[in-house]
């Protein structure tokens, strides 16, 4: 691509949206999606859940609209959710921020994300991220005219190797952007892990943007913010939603925390996105952030249910796969079968087997593509029926990899 790249085509190039021509192109998900709906079949590629939130929660939305709440909200969010965000890190991380100068609402975590990044980067910057990577951290990155540099995670782990970590990280980076719980591989990262980029943030004076909007889906292991660790707080931007947690994607409310200096440079940037969204749905997320601990650990476990489901029926049908620790997704290995290169794959399934998928390499740079050509995406977050309806299907899988 030409280095004279506007910045839409910056943002399009880093997310790998556009052709060999410059031109933008339709994405994968698109295509996938386009696939199965023409073909009528079970979409496990999308990352939403088929479940509505709680009726209670939804009913204060309900209210607050019936009763006025239509306007601009604070620019920062109201306070009430803001004092919910502060006390639900106090309460489940023991981590102190102030509701006033450390917590911003965004729409959506995406926002917050964009935000972050676009109130600290420099052209010619350098963001290290894992890979495979979320979308939108490479538009962002791209849009930035920063540079994005990567560490991968390798099957079957996906756990970062800290040579690697070391050897990515220097002077050069401005922002060290985690997925934790990760988003497409379903890995939760050690605290090993996290205290290295700690200490490389120290090191080389780069900040830390901690996506963690999986933080409550976890199975049989426990969340641990990257700024609950020693030295985290001081360098961290933490972002999460509500969108994961009580399955409200739509509603788009997102918040980050972390010290003023740095919340004050999201809330700068953030203003001038979107000023402020959702004021109906603010209250109802400070309440939601309030329910008891057994809903969390519910919800939890029947998400730890259905990856169980998909997983058992795929290993059933001879497909090894990558149980996650967290998250909405696991990944298929079909790396040893005649048929293994999982875009291919992925765009067959929705006619030939009945369900969709998506081709993990589309989370990689693409220089790097190879390396995850034989691994599949399958999205969990559906009911019980839908995912046994979906195994039931998958026994086609081996015969189509296999011809």
């Amino acid at each position: 691509m030409s280095i004279s790249m506007t910045p839409w085509q910056r943002t399009a190039h880093g997310a790998n949206l556009l052709d060999q021509s410059g031109q933008p192109g339709v994405t994968i998900f698109e295509e996938i999606t386009a696939l199965a709906n023409k073909h009528e079949a079970i979409n496990l590629g999308q990352g939403f859940p088929d479940t509505e939130g709680p009726a209670e929660i939804r009913q204060i939305a309900v209210d607050a609209i019936l009763s006025g709440a239509n306007q601009y909200a604070p620019g920062s969010g109201i306070l009430p959710l803001r004092q919910a965000i502060a006390e639900h890190q106090k309460r489940y991380y023991s981590l102190d921020v102030d509701p006033d100068t450390e917590v911003v609402v965004s729409t959506g975590a995406t926002e917050a994300i964009a935000a972050s990044l676009l109130a600290f980067l420099e052209p010619g910057d350098e963001v290290v991220t894992f890979e495979p990577f979320y979308d939108s951290y490479a538009a962002m990155i791209g849009l930035a005219n920063a540079r994005h540099k990567v560490v991968q995670l390798k099957a079957p782990t996906f756990e970062p190797s800290i040579d690697d970590l070391r050897e990515a990280i220097s002077d050069k980076t401005r922002v060290i952007l985690i997925n934790n719980p990760h988003n497409p591989t379903g890995a939760v990262f050690s605290t090993q892990v996290l205290s290295e980029v700690i200490a490389l943030a120290h090191q080389h004076d780069c900040i830390i943007v901690a996506d963690e909007v999986y933080e409550h889906l976890t199975f049989e292991t426990k969340h641990v913010p990257i700024a609950s660790l020693p030295g985290g707080f001081e360098r961290t931007i933490t972002i999460s939603s509500a969108g994961k947690s009580f399955s409200f994607t739509g509603w788009k409310v997102g918040w980050a925390t972390g010290p003023e200096h740095l919340i004050t440079a999201v809330r700068t940037i953030k203003q001038f996105l979107t000023y402020s969204s959702g004021p109906a749905f603010q209250p109802a997320v400070a309440r939601a952030l309030n329910l008891p601990e057994k809903f969390f650990i519910d919800f939890a476990a029947s998400l730890a249910s259905g990856a169980q489901i998909l997983a058992d029926g795929l290993e059933n049908a001879g497909i090894p796969v990558i149980r996650p620790q967290g998250t909405y997704f696991l990944v298929a290995d079909i790396n040893n079968f005649k048929r293994n290169d999982a875009i291919e794959v992925a765009r067959a399934m929705p006619e030939s087997v009945g369900v969709a998928a998506i081709p993990m390499s589309v989370f990689a740079r693409p220089e790097n593509v190879s390396n995850y050509q034989g691994l599949l995406r399958f999205a969990f977050c559906k009911k019980p029926p839908i995912l046994t309806e979906a195994i039931k299907k998958l026994q086609l899988l081996p015969e189509v990899l296999n011809r």
